[in-house]
């Protein structure tokens, strides 16, 4: 017998989360559709299987790819990733069969490494930009220092800060499993995450003690998006928050273009207050 497909659940905040997405998107396509000497692609990295059910009340909402697919002009091509071969192949019968659409079911550290980036060259003429939603810390950190490096690829990254407050940042580190912290360097790049979140600095006893909160943790990642992985422009997160005001995560933006950096945070300030759809 074959398992039914459970779609993931979203709260408002996703909601929004896709609002930007296309929002950017569309102007992103835009500007890229009338530039013929370029080509211009969408990448979703952790694409699901194109359809969510909506928190509450069970109704059904386009994900991201549908999102994608559904923007004019469109994008030159599309690439949809995902490790569940289940949601992939109910996305590939959703979308049915284009040409300019690859679908692969796989870690996307390494289809994007493998496969996609490889062809975003800047001599290739080629651009892309790529949505990374990881449902936790699945990413690691090569594939945005890649990214960056590239000089051709602009990113949307969801910041899971729920997950590592969750699993990772303690009040006491030395009873965190050591595979959550392996997660926790694998998305950061290495273990320099610790600075940032504890201190040994007033203690006695010369242990770690956590001092920071998810704003130094972002502004911290947000460093090392310029820094570390070349981006040139990365606007300040936003806090996607939950019904209850807590933080879930931050959405960051990273490009290598000022004009793009204009473009998404003035679309940031039309959420950062509300956190909802306007």
């Amino acid at each position: 017998m074959v398992k039914k497909i459970e779609f993931d659940e979203i709260g408002y905040w996703s909601e929004v989360k896709l609002e930007i997405i296309r929002r950017y998107a569309k102007e992103y396509s835009t500007i890229l559709s009338k530039q013929p000497s370029l080509r211009h692609y969408y990448v979703d990295a952790f694409s699901g299987a194109g359809r969510h059910r909506r928190k509450g009340t069970g109704e059904s909402v386009e994900g991201s790819p549908l999102v994608a697919l559904g923007i004019s002009p469109p994008f030159s091509g599309y690439w949809f990733i995902d490790l569940d071969a289940q949601k992939i192949e109910f996305l590939r019968k959703l979308i049915g069969d284009r040409k300019n659409v690859e679908v692969r079911t796989g870690d996307c550290n390494t289809v994007l490494h493998a496969e996609v980036f490889p062809s975003l060259s800047y001599e290739s003429r080629a651009r892309a930009l790529c949505l990374i939603d990881p449902y936790g810390l699945h990413l690691d950190w090569s594939v945005l220092e890649e990214a960056g490096r590239a000089g051709t690829v602009e990113i949307f990254l969801n910041f899971p800060v729920a997950d590592m407050n969750r699993n990772v940042f303690w009040k006491n580190p030395d009873g965190v499993d050591p595979q959550d912290i392996e997660r926790m360097n694998r998305f950061w790049g290495n273990n320099s995450w610790r600075d940032t979140v504890y201190s040994r600095s007033g203690n006695l006893f010369g242990d770690e003690e956590k001092v920071s909160d998810n704003a130094d943790v972002a502004a911290a990642f947000q460093k090392r998006l310029r820094e570390v992985a070349g981006f040139k422009y990365v606007p300040n997160p936003l806090p996607m928050r939950n019904s209850q005001g807590a933080i879930v995560y931050y959405l960051f933006f990273a490009s290598p273009n000022p004009t793009a950096d204009k473009i998404v945070r003035h679309i940031f300030d039309m959420f950062r207050d509300t956190g909802r759809v306007t």
